[in-house]
């Protein structure tokens, strides 16, 4: 059986070759937002290169990798149909503005290998839970892991399916996506992942060495709670469309819960944002 160093190894020059790729293509296309339909789809590399790999447990390693597979691909597929004809992502237009000619080299760090090791690290969860042998059959973690990991993919996937139809309708434009998930969390997208990577978590907390893989979900809520999530885009949103401060006066921001007392739907009119991105 190789050494659980030596998978983590390959798992990360895996990761890394396959951003060097995308950043070659960005480069062709000069479009470096390619970076984002390609973020799920390397969670799945590196599932599937660790169930072929390792000789844990195969019930809960392939569980895993199907588990990433499904939310992987989902999420690639949403994010290139949304991105397909608009051209580069403003984010990175602006740093392509910043530093000119300097970009191609700037991105290759500054995004493409620095997504690479994040992925790599977020997927510590999956890559300990699939090298695991013990315990060699499932227990009600694995039970609650895959509900609470079904809860999130039901938030993240239906978000966005119900924020599409709302947008592709001329009459809502300049108004606030308020209805579904969307009456109830503000970001039923980013609440979703959460959950999809606590669900994993659970697994990989029912194997000997699980609780080590606690970096994976902390890190993911972290970055999307005051990173790249609900903090960066609550921020924008504010600055540049103040009547979003109505919508956020009468729904939580995260976790789902009722509207406030004294707001409804029909006071809210800012415009809406497109798919949060991870």
């Amino acid at each position: 059986m190789p050494l659980y160093g030596a998978i983590l190894g390959v798992n990360l020059l895996a990761a890394l070759a396959l951003m060097l790729l995308v950043w070659l293509a960005s480069l062709i296309r000069r479009d470096a937002s390619l970076v984002d339909s390609f973020w799920g789809l390397g969670f799945v590399l590196i599932a599937w290169l660790t169930f072929f790999r390792s000789g844990g447990y195969a019930g809960r390693g392939l569980l895993l990798a199907f588990m990433v597979t499904i939310w992987g691909l989902r999420l690639a597929v949403y994010i290139t149909r949304r991105n397909w004809g608009h051209g580069e992502d403003r984010r990175y237009q602006a740093m392509r503005a910043k530093h000119g000619r300097r970009f191609w080299l700037v991105s290759l760090g500054t995004v493409f290998v620095f997504q690479a090791v994040l992925m790599w690290i977020i997927s510590l969860v999956v890559q300990v839970g699939q090298m695991a042998a013990r315990p060699a059959h499932f227990t009600w973690l694995d039970l609650a892991g895959v509900l609470v990991w079904a809860t999130g993919l039901v938030f993240e996937a239906g978000g966005d399916w119900q924020l599409a139809r709302f947008k592709a309708d001329p009459a809502n434009r300049g108004r606030v996506m308020d209805r579904g998930f969307w009456a109830y969390t503000r970001h039923p997208n980013y609440f979703g992942e959460t959950l999809i990577w606590w669900g994993i978590f659970l697994i990989t907390f029912s194997t000997p060495s699980g609780i080590f893989a606690l970096i994976s979900p902390l890190l993911i809520t972290y970055l999307l709670l005051k990173v790249s999530g609900v903090s960066l885009l609550e921020r924008n949103l504010v600055d540049t469309k103040p009547e979003y401060r109505e919508y956020m006066r009468s729904t939580s921001a995260f976790f789902p819960w009722f509207r406030r007392s004294g707001a409804g739907p029909e006071n809210n009119h800012a415009p809406t944002e497109g798919k949060e991105k991870t």
